[in-house]
This record gives structure tokens, sequence and C-alpha cells, in this order.
């Protein structure tokens, strides 16, 4: 059998996982430089502030023990994502204003559930866990297509950008109700590392199957309604 030694490390166990830190130097490196370029690019106080906490959000996914857990728990893995594409990634478009990607809402919606299924498809999700250069490009690939689609969104019309989030919300519940629901466990990686937890690992799934369905689908709704009633209240000053 295969032994899985995802990027984070090895699976922890309860009694050891709060000491398992990475302090990966390319990490650290690397958080360290865009900290300083989007403080830079940043033109107000409270887009670098908002910078700021994104790049705090990067460092609990891929510093913290929160890393390590990942590679424990099915559902560690769908909250990191969830954080990374539907939280850290608008944070980003926030702070950074003057950002302008090529296309509209709608195709960066689709762009991004459609790498966000890729990457959570039994197959392609034991490649990523099995090599820290497909690791990498899962987070990369997830991130960019979320921060294009969250540009998209707070830069272009209200509507279209209502859509896209309401279109992302049920892509999201859609995936999430198909990994709750599934018979069997589907993820090599996660078969023997939850036990430690208490959790069998076709439990793990379920709840990471509901975590993608309840709490992914409210992040998409809120942003929606949020825009909603931006747009509603600029319409009535306009009035």
């Amino acid at each position: 059998m295969q032994v899985w030694i995802p990027y984070c490390g090895a699976a922890p166990v309860p009694a050891d996982w709060l000491a398992r830190w990475n302090f990966d130097p390319a990490v650290l490196a690397g958080l360290v430089l865009c900290g300083g370029w989007l403080t830079l690019r940043a033109v107000a106080g409270r887009e670098r502030n908002t910078a700021v906490l994104a790049i705090g959000l990067l460092a609990i996914l891929f510093v913290s023990p929160f890393c390590a857990l990942s590679s424990a728990l099915f559902s560690a893995r769908v909250a990191h994502h969830l954080v990374l594409t539907a939280i850290t990634a608008p944070l980003f478009a926030i702070g950074l204003p003057r950002l302008a990607l090529p296309g509209g809402a709608i195709g960066w919606a689709a762009l991004h559930a459609l790498i966000f299924w890729a990457w959570h498809t039994p197959q392609a999700y034991a490649i990523a866990l099995s090599s820290d250069a497909m690791y990498w490009l899962m987070q990369f690939s997830l991130l960019a297509s979320a921060l294009g689609m969250w540009s998209a969104v707070l830069r272009g019309p209200a509507l279209l950008g209502i859509g896209a989030l309401l279109a992302s919300m049920v892509q999201m519940g859609l995936l999430g109700a198909l990994i709750s629901f599934a018979s069997r466990p589907l993820y090599a990686p996660h078969w023997l590392t939850t036990q430690a937890w208490g959790l069998a690992s076709l439990e793990d799934q379920q709840l990471a199957g509901l975590l993608m369905w309840v709490a992914g689908s409210a992040l998409y709704l809120g942003a929606a309604m949020w825009i909603g009633l931006r747009w509603k209240a600029l319409a009535a000053l306009r009035a």
C-alpha cells in the first residue's frame, strides 16, 4: 500500500499536531515578499490592512499546525480550500483595487468551478498529495482562479457579480452533496489517517462534504447578498 507524505508532512496525531509548524524557508520568504509587495501596492489604509489580513490567513494555512492537520483529515483540507478561495481570495481582491484581469465574472466563476471540481476528484487529489510540485500547482490554481473571480465580481456589473456568486453557491453545494452522500471513502490519502482523530474515513469525508455544502454555500450567498445591498444603496444615492 502506498504511503502518502504530502507537502505538510505525514499525518499527525492529536498528541503532537500543535507542535507541527511548517518553517519551510521558501514559504516564509514568499509570505514576507508578498506582504511587502502588497503593502506597497495598497493605496489606502483599509486596503493595506485587508492585504495584511490575507497574508495572515495564508500563514495560518501553510505555516501553522493547521497545515499538518490537513494531511490527516480531508475535512481540514476542505476547510483549508474554503478559506483560501472564499475568504483569502476576496481579501486580496479588496486589497488590490487596481488589479484588472481580462474576462468577466461569469467566465471566471466557471473556470474556478472547473478547477475546484477537478482537484477534488479522488485521482487528482491523490496526485496532489503525492508530489510537492502538484500540491503547489493545486494551491496556486485554486487561489489564482478564485482571485480572478472575486476581482471580476467586485469590479464588474453588480448583476453579473451576483449571478457568478449564486452560481458558485450552487456548484459548491452540489459538490459537497456528492461527497457527503458517497457510500464509500473516496480519497485514498485519508483512508488510514482519520482514525486517530476518532473519525472513520467515511465520516471525515461526510464532514468535508457538509463543510462545502453548508459553509461554502453560505459564504457565496452572503457575498451575493452584500453586493446586492451595496448595489441597492448606490442606486438610492443616485436617485
